[in-house]
């Protein structure tokens, strides 16, 4: 079941290799890890996006360096990259945040010549293209797709998955998730116990075969958002062409306000994030005194509302005549 979840990951995404893992964080570690590279090699990453692309860094026993998103939108700024790379940059993983997709080509063309991985972080973006129509999940060296329940394709439970058209990437991936082993009781490399359960794996193969129905039903929602929502204290992200949309992000400058308008009209909302990663806790000694003005922004006024493909006519409707009154 797993192996056949693996193979129809694969086709969707057209890439040529699939291996499931036992979550997305886990997905990013195994990823780095299988690169073998010198310990303190610095990866860069967003300053916008969940701990875990952090977190997976630093297990991996590499060097986290932050770069801002751009302005107004969810994915990392290519100028700002530019000015990051430098000798020790050994990986650089783009997060597809909200599943807007970032120009993965243009990060290829910085790089060209220089010995640089790129994983991308595509835990929010299931089946979202480039603005070329090329699939997410082969696009970069390495791919890596968490499947918790809430996102666009979800398991019951925890699960990930990575992709690659790399053999050797393939083969060491699927040690490092099997405790360093292909063949039970031969175990070349120090590995992890993250496989991917064969329940989750019957569940994502039957979920699957909806994923581009309820993609397309986001990308509505969104259009509907887009030319209705018409608020000057109400600001919207840009997404990419081919977005699908896990988070509809809008951005309210009195947001305290805008939340308590929100619990009295009986809308949901969520924060994705209330942080960035430098305002972490856990990373405050990591990035002292650095500054990510957009990320900063995001995190402070950013509002995610309601985008599940199951909404209503009604409900969306609702939606925006609420918004439009606030």
């Amino acid at each position: 079941d797993v192996l056949s979840f693996e193979k129809n990951f694969s086709r969707f995404c057209n890439s040529k290799f699939s291996i499931g893992c036992a979550n997305g964080t886990d997905a990013l570690t195994i990823a780095l890890k299988s690169l073998n590279l010198k310990k303190n090699s610095e990866v860069i990453i967003p300053a916008m996006t969940y701990c875990s692309t952090a977190f997976s860094v630093i297990n991996a026993n590499l060097k986290p360096i932050l770069v801002d998103t751009e302005f107004m939108k969810s994915t990392i700024s290519i100028t700002d990259l530019k000015k990051k790379i430098n000798n020790k940059t050994k990986v650089i993983m783009p997060v597809h945040l909200y599943g807007s997709v970032i120009n993965i080509n243009e990060i290829k063309r910085l790089i060209r010549g220089k010995n640089i991985y790129i994983i991308d972080d595509c835990a929010q973006a299931h089946g979202a293209k480039d603005d070329n129509g090329n699939r997410v999940g082969s696009l970069a060296d390495i791919s890596t797709f968490s499947l918790y329940p809430g996102k666009n394709l979800g398991a019951y439970g925890d699960a990930g998955v990575i992709t690659t058209n790399n053999k050797k990437f393939y083969t060491t991936i699927k040690k490092l998730r099997n405790l360093g082993s292909l063949v039970k009781f031969k175990h070349d490399l120090v590995g992890m116990n993250s496989r991917l359960d064969s329940l989750q794996a019957i569940i994502l193969n039957h979920k699957l075969k909806h994923l581009s129905k309820f993609n397309s039903k986001r990308r509505k929602i969104a259009s509907e958002y887009d030319n209705k929502i018409v608020n000057k204290k109400i600001e919207k992200l840009r997404y990419s062409k081919f977005s699908v949309y896990h988070q509809y992000v809008l951005i309210i400058k009195k947001r305290d306000k805008f939340i308590r308008y929100l619990k009295k009209s009986k809308i949901q909302y969520g924060f994705h994030y209330p942080f960035a990663i430098h305002q972490l806790e856990v990373f405050k000694k990591y990035f002292k005194r650095e500054k990510f003005p957009n990320s900063e922004m995001l995190a402070k006024n950013g509002i995610s509302i309601p985008i599940d493909p199951n909404l209503s006519k009604k409900e969306i409707n609702y939606i925006i005549s609420k918004l439009n009154s606030f």
